[in-house]
Formats: C-alpha cells, sequence, structure tokens
C-alpha cells in the first residue's frame, strides 16, 4: 500500500485511480524487474520494446489532446503516471516527461499541422523517440546564451554546434533542436535521425540515471528545410522554451514523490524487520524519528503537488509555483533517499535495495530543469521582485 497519510486518495475520481493503479500493474509487471540490471550494467532499457506498451496504455504524451494522437490526461492523472514511474526507477519518469512535456508539447503548441500530423501519434504511441536539444557544454539554464548557431541558406536552416546531456540523445528518432539566428532569436528544429552531419552519440560511465539512455547531440553543417522549423517559436524563444520547461517541471515535481515513497516504504520495512538488541530497530526512538520525518516531508510534497495539479487543470498556475514543487520535491526526494540509506546501515549501499539508486538518480533529477539555485531565484524574484539572475 502506497504512503498516503492525510488520504488524497479519497479525492481522486474513480478515472484518476484507474489511471493509477494500471500504471502501477504494467510497470511492476513489465519495468520493474528489469530496472536493476539495467542500472548495475548501465545498459538502458530497451525503449523500443517498451514505448509500445506504454504508449498503448497512454502512459506518454499527458495533456496532448486525442485529436492529435495524445491520450489527453488531466494534469492530475499525469502526475499519478509520473509518480509512479518514478517509484521505479527516474529513468523511466524522464523518459515520459521528457517525450510528453519537452517533445509532444513543442509541436503541439508551436509546430505546424503538418509537423503535428506527423509526429504527434508515432510518439504518443512509442513507435517513435524523440528528444530535446537543448542544453550544450557550457551552457545549461542560461537559455539566452545558447553557442549552436542557425544560418539561413536559401530554404534550409544549416545548423552548427553541440547538446550534451540529452535524454534519449542517443536512440531518439527526432531531436528538437534549439539554436540561436543571426536576425530571429533563438528558433526551434526538427532534426531527424540520419539527416547528414547529424551524430548521436551515447554517455556512459555515469552513477546516475543509468538504466535510461544519456546522450549528446553534434551537429556539423548540418542542413534542415524551413518545413522543419517550428515556427510557433517567435521573438527571442525563450518564452516558448520556458513554456516546455514548465511542463517537464511538473512532472518532476510528481516523480521525485514517488521515488521519496519507494526510500520510505523500504525503510519502514527494514527497520520493522532488522532486529538488532533484541529489538527491531524501528523500536528506537532514533529511527522512528528518522521515519516520522520522511513521513512529514512526503506528505507536504504530495499536497503541493496534487493541489499544483489541480491548479494546472484549472489553468490557474504560475510559473513559480511550478519552481516551488520542483525544488521542494526533489529536496524532500533527496533527503528521503539519503535517510533511507542510513536506516538500512551496510546493507543500504547494495542494489538489493532501491535507496542507493534512488540516492544516484535524484542528483541528476536535482540538478536538470534547472538547478536548486536557479529555482531559488526563480522564487526570489517573485517574492521580492528583485532580479538576482545577473550580477548588477
Amino acid at each position: 500500500m502506497s504512503l498516503d497519510y492525510y488520504n488524497i486518495e479519497s479525492m481522486l475520481t474513480t478515472e484518476e485511480k484507474l489511471v493509477k493503479d494500471s500504471t502501477k500493474e504494467f510497470l511492476d509487471k513489465e519495468v520493474k524487474p528489469l530496472i536493476v540490471d539495467a542500472f548495475q550494467e548501465e545498459k538502458p532499457l530497451n525503449l523500443r520494446k517498451i514505448a509500445p506498451k506504454m504508449g498503448s496504455l497512454g502512459l506518454i504524451g499527458g495533456p496532448v489532446p486525442e485529436e492529435y494522437g495524445g491520450p489527453g490526461l488531466s494534469y492530475i492523472e499525469f502526475g499519478l503516471i509520473c509518480r509512479e514511474l518514478e517509484r521505479v526507477d527516474s529513468s523511466i519518469r524522464s523518459f515520459v516527461g521528457v517525450q510528453s512535456g519537452l517533445c509532444m508539447y513543442p509541436i503541439w503548441q508551436f509546430g505546424s499541422d503538418e509537423q503535428k500530423k506527423t509526429w504527434l501519434p508515432q510518439i504518443a504511441k512509442g513507435k517513435k523517440i524523440a528528444c530535446f536539444g537543448l542544453t550544450e557544454p557550457n551552457r545549461g539554464s542560461d537559455v539566452a546564451g545558447l553557442e549552436t548557431v542557425a544560418k539561413k541558406e536559401g530554404d534550409e536552416w544549416v545548423i552548427n554546434g553541440n547538446k550534451q546531456w540529452i535524454s534519449e540523445g542517443s536512440v531518439a528518432d527526432i531531436a528538437i533542436v534549439f539554436a540561436r539566428t543571426d536576425k530571429e532569436g533563438i528558433k526551434g528544429f526538427l532534426v531527424e535521425k540520419g539527416t547528414e552531419g547529424f551524430t548521436q552519440s551515447f554517455i556512459d560511465k555515469k552513477v546516475s540515471m543509468r538504466s535510461g539512455d544519456v546522450g549528446a547531440l553534434m551537429f556539423d553543417d548540418c542542413r534542415v528545410p524551413e518545413d522543419n522549423v517550428l515556427q510557433g517559436i517567435t521573438g527571442q524563444g525563450t518564452r516558448q522554451i520556458f513554456m516546455c520547461f514548465n511542463q517537464a517541471r511538473y512532472t518532476i515535481s510528481w516523480g521525485a514523490l514517488g521515488a521519496a515513497e519507494d526510500c520510505y516504504e523500504t525503510a519502514l520495512k527494514y527497520a520493522k524487520d532488522r532486529v538488532q538488541f533484541g529489538s527491531s530497530i524501528a523500536s528506537y526512538q532514533l529511527v522512528q524519528e528518522k521515519l516520522v520525518k520522511m513521513l512529514m516531508e512526503i506528505t507536504k510534497g504530495q499536497l503541493l503537488s496534487y493541489h499544483l495539479g489541480r491548479m494546472m487543470d484549472d489553468k490557474k498556475e504560475r510559473h513559480q509555483q511550478i519552481s516551488l514543487a520542483k525544488k521542494n520535491n526533489v529536496s524532500v526526494a533527496r533527503y528521503c533517499a539519503r535517510v533511507a540509506r542510513d536506516i538500512l546501515g551496510a546493507n543500504g549501499v547494495t542494489l538489493d535495495y532501491s535507496p542507493i539508486r534512488h540516492m544516484c538518480n535524484i542528483e541528476a533529477v536535482y540538478t536538470y530543469q534547472g538547478t536548486d539555485d536557479i529555482h531559488t531565484l526563480i522564487l526570489g524574484s517573485d517574492i521580492t521582485g528583485i532580479s538576482a539572475f545577473t550580477m548588477r
């Protein structure tokens, strides 16, 4: 039974409960048995096999409407899916979050009718895999400073530059790539796998997200036609990019809770079973204090994400509220993973138990889609009216 101390499930609709339960059933059967070996060997999950199954269940695409091939989920339903995904592993939630919020969302919002018809149904069904090419070796949260450039030549655009730390980067069939232009700000391009001048590679030797694909994208005079431009990305382009970020950050706020809950449940069971000095360690005050603190932080995070999801369904959220949820809940997951590992003692560093794996994964989640410091600055600017992003 999943942790639900304030009985949030009583506020869910029958359909929302069904989405949550069916997602858990699928993951327990099809994905969870594969995770430890994938993490230990750093051999990412076979998404070509798993993604179509996920697509058939409507797990990919979130709020993208059915008319464009998406599942048309509410934000609460999508959040519940992401929580179950990351309860298993951050990499599988990251895959769904990227496909839905960073790839399908910009095509849906900023793409042409032809781009929507071509790509959205295929990605939603797991038949095609996409990636979001923004982060660079020297640029992360500083979106305005992108070094990848695109130059217009006739009816084509020539792209040069590098992208790094790209989820599904080495396997993607289509990359949504952002590049700086001379006169039109930052533009988004759809670059298909196999395009001349476009190279994809796998980043290995990681201690985080080892069950998922993380890659690099390289562009050397890569030519794409005008038809592959996301025409809805206008002006400086940053506003539309941050709209995509908001979608992904929302999935993280729920996903981090799944990791935290799994760590708590693992630690609680272990504490009840582990006997030292003639009693289970759960009977000792110091251990109970740790469990209670985990319970408190998780419960607060659950209430936060639940209310945020309702606000997003009502289109009443602000991006700063999404930042607060991402910042808070990832910090909660980071804390719970560390404390659970502590409660497990020496067993806490083995892959026989999940906390150490969650602990490693959460270090990446803590950093991507805006570091903890970046979200602090977003919130600080909102409450003081003073931006501290640059030195004066």
